[in-house]
């Protein structure tokens, strides 16, 4: 159905340039995506970013790249924090992603873009 990546850099313009923790992309997206040099250059369907240590870091991934993902059309948004071991999933909705669960450790996580997909939270710290 697609491809995911690890540290994939997105070159959505010259001075919005991102390397997200995990990226999705459908076969579809990737065919429009890629670059000749086999750079992203717009928006996966899904972006996770793990909070890094720090308050300009964790505000960073919060508010900058929330806003530059809404902006740019992902569809979600994961973000991962380690020390809480919890994931915020945010869904895109009217044109705006927004948080739609908190699911912690005992929670599965799963996803309309990608059909069949579970995983328990608890996986993602491991």
């Amino acid at each position: 159905m697609g491809e995911a990546s690890i540290t994939a850099g997105v070159l959505f313009s010259e001075s919005d340039n991102v390397i997200p923790d995990v990226v999705w992309a459908s076969n579809e997206r990737l065919a429009v995506l890629l670059d000749e040099a086999g750079h992203l250059t717009g928006a996966p369907e899904l972006v996770v970013e793990v909070l890094s240590p720090g308050v300009e870091n964790e505000r960073r991934d919060r508010e900058a790249k929330l806003k530059l993902y809404t902006s740019r059309g992902v569809q979600e948004y994961w973000i991962a924090d380690w020390r809480l071991q919890q994931v915020e999933v945010y869904r895109r909705e009217n044109a705006t992603l927004r948080l739609i669960a908190t699911l912690l450790a005992n929670d599965e996580i799963t996803s309309p873009i990608l059909p069949g997909f579970s995983c328990s939270v608890a996986r993602f710290f491991v």
